[in-house]
Formats: C-alpha cells, structure tokens, sequence
C-alpha cells in the first residue's frame, strides 16, 4: 500500500504511517481523529524509534505498548464505524525481528543459549495472535479477512561493503579517504574516475556513472552492458570472510518490474541471499563487517512472507495452500472480492475466486462481503 503521511482526504478514516515525523503532525484524516485517539489511548505510538540500540529491554517494552495501543485504537474504531473496508499495519512483527533474531536463532553468529531475549519473538506472536483474535470478534461470517506480511524475515549474517568493494575493484575512486566510515553523501567522491557507486540497505541499489545520463558520466553508452556484465559476475563472485561463495543474486530492473520509474538502480543485489545485507559507508577499509552501519540488526528482510485468507461465507474448508502467490496479487484479490474491475495495466493476479463461497455453495455476492485486511 501506499504510505499514508501526510494524510489524504479519502471517504472513511486514515492514521499515518511510520514515517510521520511524530504525533504533533497532522496525522489522521479528518484531522479531529487524531484527538479521538488520543482520548482512547493517550500517546499514541507511530513507531519504535530506536529498535537498533543496544537497549533490548527499553525495545520490546516500547515494542508491546505500540501493539497494544494500535490494536486498541482498531478495535475502537471497529466497534464505532459501520465498514466495508478496514486495513491496519502493525510495525511491531517487523521491529521486533531485528531487535531480537540473534538472541533467537541458534544459527546466528551471535546467539546466545538461554540469553533472556531467546523467547521475545515467540511471546511476541502469541501477543499478536492474541490481538488479532480480538478483531476477528468484529468480523461476522460475511466478512473476508486477510493477514498479510510485505516480507518475511531471516537471520543476518553480515553486511558487504559495496562502496569498498567498488572501490577496492576499480569502480569508484575518492580523492580523500574519510578518517572513519562516512555515508557516500559526505564522501569525496572522484567522479571524473568513477564508474560505479551503490546505496546499503537490506539489498544493494548500484548505479552506473554513463556518460550522457549522469552529470559527470564516465561510462560510454555503447559500453554500458559490458560494464554492467562485468559488475554482475563481479558481485555475485563476493565470498564471506572465510572465502566461502554466498550465493549472491544480481537483478536488472527490467527482471523484476514491468515498468522501471524514476531514478532507478542499475542492478539490485540480494548479498548472499539476502542472509546478508548491503552497508554503503566508506572509510572502514574492509568489504566484511558485522556491526550495522544504522545500528544493531540481528535480522534482514527475507522474500517470503505471510498470506492467510479467510474468505467471507461459511462452508469453506480449511488447511488450502495456494502456491506461487505474489504481494502483487493482493491489490486484485480485494478489488475481486467487492466486485470491482481490476484494471488492465494492474500488476498480479486474482486467484481466490474458488475460494470465496458461501454456506449454500454459491459466490458471496460483493455487496454482502466486508473486508478485514491486517
């Protein structure tokens, strides 16, 4: 979905996103909501600001007030309004994997048996299991329900340094080495020698210096694919610290999206499966580090996530798996549950047809199915 600060006016009721700067903004549509909330719950908590700290039980102690606080605030306006539509983002389930995969997974290179944090994820769940239960007493019998996760999780192994790498290959030259790690930003960058340069995060972003296309492009256009190849063997060739391969994958915007927009990357890196993550700073000297560059992180953004669907109507049997579902897919299941045309140019697939049938054996029509998307 998309974010939702600063607010939009839309028929029906919205609360920012994670990205409000904080609750002093204007933050809800209609803008009186937001004292409505703060009449139920007082604070109410945009995000855990600081879950990459070393302070682990401050983290899930703001952890578990965001949650409640957020399934409070749904519930009320569950029981208040009359809906056809109701959607809610819980942060909680992503902040609390990294802060707390390495005091769970013994395969992390940080685990520690019997650490206090080892069950924090597991209770974790259960409390939101427990919340979700709570809605699901506001949702009768024609209202669908979709629990649905944008990524999954998984341990970190380390972080690459792309920039050292890039440098340390010939890719991007600076004509002062920073004292100590720096972000590229405030780097001094030599773009008259530079052929490449690339952005961290859980997966890396790299970008050609082309001649033509960048300000200071160094890169003839008609050698751009070569430079890009060459990357691309060069990237995926990257072992860990023990000079054992990873099995880094290498994309081209053009793989993964019908319709590159923007100022898109040349190639994006999934380091090591995404078992390892990209760090962008330069000056630390070193292609391999285990300490984030944003803070402590125990885990990276995994592929798979979560999808379970309730369709709305009795008669329907449990325990069905549907194989090869894509994030892109919701966006046309919901537009197919209340009926609506799914335009052409829409990425995704609606495939839950089959599943949405009522007691008597016949399609729920649209206009008696409320939808419960968390």
């Amino acid at each position: 979905m998309p974010g939702t600060y600063p607010p939009r006016p839309l028929i029906g009721l919205l609360i920012g996103d994670f990205l409000t700067p904080d609750i002093s903004c204007n933050y809800t549509h209609p803008a009186e909501l937001k004292d409505e909330i703060a009449r139920v719950v007082g604070e109410y908590v945009l995000d855990v600001r600081d879950f990459r700290s070393g302070n682990k039980a401050k983290i899930l102690a703001d952890i578990y007030e965001m949650t409640r606080k957020r399934f409070q605030v749904a519930r009320h306006l569950l029981a208040k309004e009359d809906w056809d539509f109701f959607m809610m983002v819980e942060m909680g389930v992503d902040r609390i994997h990294h802060a707390f995969w390495d005091d769970m997974d013994p395969a992390h290179r940080f685990y520690q048996p019997g650490n206090q944090f080892e069950n924090a994820i597991h209770d974790y769940y259960q409390e939101v299991d427990d919340e979700i239960g709570k809605l699901l007493a506001f949702a009768d019998e024609t209202t669908a329900v979709l629990v649905v996760s944008d990524h999954g999780a998984k341990r970190m192994d380390g972080g690459i340094c792309v920039n050292e790498w890039l440098i340390a290959n010939g890719y991007l030259s600076l004509t002062e080495k920073p004292a100590s790690p720096v972000p590229l930003s405030k780097a001094k960058v030599d773009w008259s020698r530079t052929k490449a340069w690339g952005d961290g995060g859980y997966y890396a972003r790299v970008f050609l210096n082309v001649a033509g296309r960048e300000p200071n492009g160094t890169i003839a256009p008609e050698d751009y694919e070569k430079v890009r190849e060459e990357l691309v063997a060069g990237l995926k060739a990257i072992p860990d610290e023990n000079g054992h391969g990873i099995g880094t994958q290498v994309f081209r915007p053009e793989q993964l999206y019908k319709e590159v927009r923007g100022v898109a990357p040349d190639l994006i890196v999934y380091f090591g499966d995404l078992y390892w993550r990209s760090v962008g700073t330069v000056g630390g000297g070193r292609i391999h580090t285990f300490e984030n560059d944003t803070g402590p992180d125990g885990a990276n953004h995994a592929e798979n996530g979560i999808f379970l669907f309730r369709p709305g109507g009795g008669g329907i049997s449990g325990g069905r798996r549907i194989e090869g579902l894509r994030i892109t897919d919701i966006a046309p299941m919901i537009l197919q549950l209340f009926g609506l045309p799914v335009p052409q140019d829409m990425e995704g697939t609606a495939l839950i047809s089959s599943f949405a049938v009522s007691s008597s054996g016949k399609n729920l029509s649209p206009a008696d199915r409320d939808l419960l998307l968390l």
